[in-house]
């Protein structure tokens, strides 16, 4: 079927879709939107086009159907059961590589590795060595293939554990965890992704009180972490009650979104 004549039937699917559905096309095809264009008459295999554009209105990201994303300009395997990484987390990554560029730390901890993203990217860029923990086997997986695909897996110690249980101080300890509310409404597509990678309980920011402990008490000199829109004030105060100074700062929405703590030891 031609190109043309397909997205029309595509379209009548969901018309307010129209630019994922074209999306869909030109990762089906290899091919940028400007190809799809001027090629309307060149011929595709429909049924699996359709089935593709049917995932995806049924719920399932398209990060999960291709299993690829792209995070900082950089090209990673995503898989079904581990978060996908958010545009918003790139300032968090930002923030990270400004204190790297600042301070030389020995000890480096990433809470809740995920895909890796944000662990490899620091590797790449900066050229460290760093440890990293998460809880999902899916995920310890898929960020050892990502680091090896990026060619810093000797540089990452991955651990498949909760971070209460790790024994070693850290300089340095960054995290995005879980911090939405267990009653948050989410759609259907976010609700495909791993529930325990985005819940952070009853009120949000539980597991976010318990990192900010733990880096306490690991004599942590600086703590970045990502947070909810709404946790600004709250996280503050806990983060005072524990000895750290913090800063916040906005993503590119303005949303308030990333905190750096140091501690007032430090």
């Amino acid at each position: 079927m031609p190109i043309e004549k397909a997205l029309k039937i595509a379209y009548t699917k969901d018309l307010s879709h129209k630019e994922h559905i074209i999306f869909i096309l030109c990762a089906f095809l290899k091919k940028d939107k400007s190809w799809i264009f001027l090629n309307p008459e060149f011929l595709i295999d429909e049924k699996k086009f359709f089935m593709l554009v049917d995932r995806f209105l049924n719920g399932e990201p398209f990060e999960y159907i291709f299993k690829q994303t792209n995070f900082y300009g950089m090209d990673f395997f995503i898989e079904n059961g581990v978060l996908i990484p958010r545009f918003d987390s790139e300032i968090l990554l930002e923030k990270c590589l400004e204190i790297l560029d600042t301070y030389h730390f020995k000890h480096i901890l990433e809470i809740g590795f995920g895909s890796g993203v944000l662990s490899i990217i620091l590797a790449k860029l900066k050229k460290i060595s760093l440890q990293a923990c998460d809880i999902n086997p899916l995920a310890l997986n898929l960020a050892k293939k990502n680091a090896k695909h990026h060619q810093v897996l000797d540089h990452i110690d991955f651990k498949l554990c909760n971070f209460k249980k790790l024994n070693l101080n850290y300089d340095f300890i960054f995290s995005n965890p879980p911090y939405i509310k267990n009653s948050y409404p989410l759609d259907k597509w976010v609700k495909n992704e791993p529930h325990n990678a985005l819940y952070g309980g009853k009120k949000g920011w539980e597991i976010l009180e318990d990192i900010i402990i733990f880096a306490r008490n690991k004599k942590c000199k600086i703590l970045a972490c990502e947070f909810g829109y709404d946790q600004k004030e709250l996280l503050n105060q806990i983060l005072n009650k524990y000895d750290f100074k913090a800063e916040f700062f906005t993503d590119y929405q303005g949303f308030d979104r990333v905190f750096i703590a140091r501690s007032l030891e430090y």
